[in-house]
């Protein structure tokens, strides 16, 4: 496996993948993270709130309200957004990025003159 398959490690992995324009940080453990707390909050027995929100926002209502909003305000509140790195992560992450740019730099450059 090369290096750049290996993710940067931690509670949840970074894959740093090269682009022609740059890279891309896969942060699919992130993603499953956030779509758990998604469920979580929408399935949780003791408040209904974006359960019912959910529900609001599903109903057609008139022209320029879109109740969706409080629901996306609910579940942007609860769900997870950061990524923890520790110890020699953060490096790592640096590292790989740094290798990843680094042949399109001087292009980059270029084109910015």
């Amino acid at each position: 496996m090369s290096n750049e398959q290996k993710p940067v490690t931690g509670p949840i992995p970074i894959y740093v993948r090269t682009i022609p324009t740059g890279v891309v940080l896969d942060l699919e453990a992130l993603t499953r993270l956030v779509i758990g707390d998604v469920i979580n909050e929408l399935l949780h027995a003791e408040d209904t709130t974006a359960w019912d929100l959910l529900h609001e926002a599903a109903e057609p209502v008139g022209e320029g309200q879109f109740p969706g909003e409080l629901l996306e305000q609910r579940l942007v509140e609860r769900a997870s957004s950061r990524v923890p790195l520790y110890g020699p992560a953060a490096l790592e992450l640096m590292l790989k990025l740094s290798k990843a740019v680094a042949p399109r730099l001087d292009s980059w450059q270029r084109g910015a003159a």
